[in-house]
């Protein structure tokens, strides 16, 4: 597992919490302009996924995967806040 011991990953917590560290104490505009850009991507995709399967079958298949692949989904999380949290500290600098 590639995000075994996250405690570790950031010394002082799991990448999550040291996201939310950073949120709070980073320049505004940068972290809003990196959640714009998530919540844009994230439209995106429901966007394509509702013209492929329709807004009922998608919900379904959300609902379906969350539980199937919830291993998958916390280290997609986990890396997601991790790229995040990198993107924000980049470009605080």
């Amino acid at each position: 597992m590639l995000f075994e011991d996250e405690e570790d990953i950031f010394s002082g917590g799991s990448p999550k919490k040291k996201f939310f560290d950073i949120v709070y104490n980073a320049n505004r505009n940068l972290v809003e302009l990196e959640l714009d850009r998530m919540v844009e991507r994230m439209c995106l995709l429901e966007m394509m996924l509702e013209e492929q399967m329709g807004e009922e079958a998608m919900e379904r298949e959300i609902q379906t995967r969350t539980f199937s692949q919830s291993a998958e989904l916390d280290e997609c999380k986990t890396s997601k806040y991790i790229e995040l949290t990198a993107n924000i500290l980049t470009q605080n600098e």
